[in-house]
């Protein structure tokens, strides 16, 4: 049977957007003393072209060197000396520049955000120190092999469409940045008609629209057009040998859904099940029952128009063969079989949990305005969402499972010291 959760208060979500075409939405959240706000840019690597791989984090990184109105020394006084957090984040389709703060400090936060945002200097000195910074940050990735198995993975996948790209860009794009290029970049994409403010934590609507007119209502309004492409995912058998690795890594991807798609929530228990947790097929099955691998788990990487699930693992070369023989096999499982009502309950528990765990942060609040705001153009209260996991069917499930996993489809990527370790095409088949 279901446990019920206890309903829920209604969300205070409020909606508007400024003349400039600047959109405001806020959750009002009476009963914390914190407010965390977010100002997106709702366009991330994948809107680079090819030789400007990289350039949305760069322009990230940048606002923090200086402003018209403050050094970078005094962007980071200024929150710290009200106790708050400040943070940034570039991903395929967001960049993200939020605080969380008192309610009593939210002005002064602000403050702070909206100068990042609107008056960056992109000084040519700053610009060549913070190359080499980003440079460091590329070479501490590279040597980080989850990483670079990843990139592998996404850069086949993903083959000709900046998905695959690198979020951090190359060594050869980072240094042709110049403050030309990133100025233009910034102009484009920074445009108010696609910057979004969200907010939530013990604050008034009314106060948050009037503090985002006060510092960015003068943004003159211009034409922003997204020049996304669809991409279409391939299925590669991709090998790297590198022989400093102890361990092998691997990951087999499928094509799935998109983020705003009906069985999104179907998906998320697919996932659940297959290698979202200890109690997991892969973890269970592989892990604790065989002793084949310490990591291994599934994800979801889903975007406005395509997404991609994956298994991880990470096992000796002796062993690859089996791990991916019983990865497949899992697969298989899922897709010939429906799960059990034990296995069902279970995870929508698990997601169900985490969803209401969530909540109770204002910065996940904030975090899940935008994305609602972004790839769903409505809000959905906390109960409209426990009841669409709840009313997920083992049916469903294995509906999708059989869409995802089939073999021709299938990508692997291995990383390690391979010593001529292949697979073909008919190792991916029960």
């Amino acid at each position: 049977m279901p446990r019920k959760l206890r309903k829920t208060k209604p969300r205070e979500i409020e909606r508007q957007v400024l003349p400039n075409g600047i959109r405001v939405v806020t959750e009002r959240v009476p009963h914390v003393r914190s407010v965390s706000v977010g100002l997106w840019i709702g366009t991330g690597s994948r809107e680079e072209q090819l030789h400007q791989t990289g350039l949305s984090h760069f322009v990230e990184h940048m606002v923090f060197k200086g402003t018209t109105h403050r050094t970078a020394e005094q962007i980071a006084r200024s929150v710290d000396s009200i106790g708050g957090g400040l943070d940034a984040f570039t991903s395929k389709e967001l960049v993200s520049y939020n605080v969380k703060v008192l309610d009593e400090h939210l002005p002064e936060a602000f403050d702070v955000v909206a100068d990042l945002v609107r008056n960056p200097l992109f000084e040519p000195k700053d610009i060549e120190k913070e190359k080499t910074v980003i440079l460091e940050e590329l070479k501490m990735e590279v040597d980080n092999p989850e990483y670079q198995i990843h990139e592998l993975f996404s850069s086949r996948f993903w083959k000709g469409h900046a998905l695959g790209r690198s979020i951090l860009g190359t060594k050869q794009t980072i240094r042709s940045f110049d403050r030309d290029m990133i100025h233009r970049y910034y102009r484009h994409f920074y445009a108010p008609s696609n910057i979004l403010v969200t907010a939530a934590g013990n604050l008034k609507h009314k106060d948050m629209v009037r503090l985002v007119g006060h510092h960015l209502g003068d943004l003159k309004p211009r034409p922003f057009h997204p020049r996304q492409s669809k991409p279409h995912p391939h299925a590669p058998l991709v090998f790297c040998n590198k022989s400093s690795l102890e361990q092998v890594h691997l990951y087999i991807g499928v094509p799935s859904i998109p983020m705003p798609h009906e069985s999104r929530f179907a998906c998320y228990i697919l996932n659940a099940i297959l290698g979202g947790g200890m109690s997991s097929r892969l973890f269970q099955n592989i892990r604790e029952k065989q002793g084949l691998v310490y990591a291994i788990f599934s994800e979801l990487a889903m975007y406005h128009d395509a997404g991609c699930m994956l298994v991880y693992a990470g096992t000796s070369l002796r062993s690859a063969r089996k791990v991916i023989k019983s990865i497949v096999h899992e697969l298989n499982e899922v897709a010939a079989k429906k799960v059990s009502d034990e296995e069902l309950r279970r995870a929508k528990d698990h997601i169900k949990g985490s969803t209401v765990l969530g909540m109770e942060s204002t910065s996940s609040r904030m975090g899940n305005l935008a994305r609602q705001e972004l790839y769903f153009k409505r809000f959905f209260s906390l109960d409209e969402m426990l009841e669409r996991i709840e009313r997920v069917t083992a049916a469903e499930v294995q509906t999708l499972a059989q869409q995802f996993f089939d073999p021709k489809h299938m990508a692997v990527a291995m990383l390690g010291r391979l010593e001529g370790f292949r697979l073909r095409r008919e190792d991916l088949t029960r």
